[in-house]
């Protein structure tokens, strides 16, 4: 009972959130709230559940002990995360043209097949090259995973106005949130219970459940559920019905735009420090005997609770305070993430190092909810929207990608990693990305995108205007295309 009732009471404050979240009321019907949770909610609770068969990899090293060093593990998820990062270039791009709803199915798919494999090798003992073939293994399930993240944020895009985004920005970072948690904390409860091999067959068994649910719950727009497809706001609207532009067409677009390649900055220092905190303390702690501790026992707990605040917090005060503008947001987090890695240094030794790691997660799980997941949306608009996700998420894996390669280099291994005195340059290592990306953020602070317009046309007067993006950057704005003619 007493593993159980933490859950329990999670699972409340949760349920508690999302009552509470602001709503935006942009006139849509009853029937349309319904079955756009029915829709969001499988496809949401399959991307936890991804992370789950993703930082099980974290579970399993201390699990394994010495059979995976530090040095091993940075190995393996620099692999993994530089296929996540790079698979984008495909799988953005394919998203858009499948769907969403597809892109899910693969996702969860290919990485049960590959987590069913992970834990084939542990069962059965393989004594081989171990980093070689689990950086294989991961690398597999890594590109599978990729697909999660465009496939929520596409399918989501067309069915959330630009107004009520920054509240979906708060879901996606408690669905976030609920992942690492399900990773640490059921995981530590299976390799506690069970053989370690269970941390990856037990994920198989969820993600098999949750394709079935998403291939018959899921819609990738409102016309598929049998309703009207509604007005979005962003930086496509009014182009739903125009003939789709090339894939490197697109990709350049995203490419010369100056707000997606910021994010994407912005993104880049995110992947870096989440990880560097949610990946290496929990090591920190298991090879420097504080296991026992509140936060490192209770640590997907106090992410989930972390991420969940950071979410709701982001959201909130884009929409409500912030005009729907992501840029206020994003530098406030990283504001926070500066003071905390600033602090980490001085608090190695100190009790208090566990509440400062999760403080700064509220404010890294916060920015990456408002950037990847509705940001992408709002100017990369629901057309582009798997181009500008994969663009801006592959950014985030290839940051973390290179704390994976950077940390398996200056990390303490064998009997210094058991002082932590020795583990100075791991936060040290974090404050030039916070110092980064908090400048990226100021550069952003009045971004917002404007709709593209139709063609409209006097007859009487002779005269027609297009105008096509207008990306508001503070006092100017951005014109990809004006023709006019009198």
């Amino acid at each position: 009972m007493s593993q159980f009732l933490p859950i329990l009471l999670l699972f409340v404050a949760i349920f508690i959130v999302a009552v509470r979240l602001p709503k935006v009321d942009v006139g849509h019907s009853a029937e349309f709230k319904r079955r756009r949770l029915m829709n969001w909610l499988p496809l949401g609770l399959t991307y936890a559940f991804l992370y789950m068969g993703r930082y099980n990899l974290t579970v399993s090293k201390n699990a394994l002990g010495s059979l995976m060093s530090n040095a091993d593990f940075g190995t393996i998820f620099f692999w993994g995360t530089i296929v996540y990062g790079f698979s984008f270039i495909i799988n953005g791009p394919l998203t858009d043209r499948i769907g969403g709803k597809k892109a899910i199915l693969i996702s969860a798919t290919g990485s049960a097949l590959a987590n069913l494999a992970m834990g084939a090798v542990v069962y059965f003992g393989y004594t081989g090259n171990l980093v070689l073939t689990f950086s294989v293994l991961y690398a597999l399930n890594m590109y599978f995973q990729s697909y999660g993240a465009v496939a929520i944020v596409k399918t989501n895009s067309a069915w959330f106005n630009i107004r009520e985004r920054g509240s979906f920005g708060g879901i996606f970072g408690i669905l976030i949130s609920l992942g690492v948690y399900f990773a640490y904390d059921w995981g530590a409860l299976i390799v506690k219970h069970l053989p370690v091999q269970y941390v990856f067959f037990i994920p198989v068994a969820i993600l098999a459940v949750f394709v079935v649910l998403d291939a018959i719950m899921i819609q990738d727009t409102p016309a598929q559920a049998g309703l009207k497809n509604i007005e979005l706001g962003d930086a496509t609207s009014g182009q739903e019905n125009a003939p789709p532009v090339g894939v490197m067409a697109v990709a350049m677009m995203m490419f010369k735009n100056p707000i997606i390649m910021t994010i994407a900055a912005i993104e880049f220092c995110s992947g870096f420090l989440r990880n560097a905190i949610m990946q290496w303390y929990v090591i920190f702690a298991k090879q420097t005997g504080q296991m026992e501790s509140f936060v490192p026992a209770n640590w997907g707990l106090l992410l989930c609770v972390a991420g969940i605040m950071g979410g709701v917090f982001a959201g909130t005060i884009s929409d409500k305070v912030f005009n729907s503008r992501r840029g206020p947001v994003s530098g406030v987090l990283y504001g926070i993430m500066l003071v905390g890695a600033i602090s980490v240094p001085f608090a190695l030794l100190s009790p208090f190092l566990g509440w400062v790691v999760v403080f700064m997660s509220l404010a890294v799980i916060g920015v990456h909810g408002m950037l990847s997941g509705t940001a992408s949306m709002d100017f990369g608009g629901s057309k582009n929207v798997g181009v500008a996700v994969g663009l801006i998420d592959g950014f985030v894996y290839l940051g973390t990608a290179a704390q994976s390669l950077l940390y398996a280099k200056i990390l303490p291994q064998g009997d210094a990693a058991k002082d932590p005195a020795n583990w100075a340059n791991w936060p040290i290592a974090m404050i030039p990305m916070a110092c980064i990306g908090f400048f990226f953020c100021l550069k952003m602070w009045n971004a917002k995108p404007q709709p593209k317009k139709a063609i409209v046309v006097d007859e009487a007067h002779h005269t027609s205007a297009k105008v096509t993006v207008g990306l508001k950057t503070g006092d100017s704005t951005r014109v990809g295309e004006v023709e006019s003619s009198l």
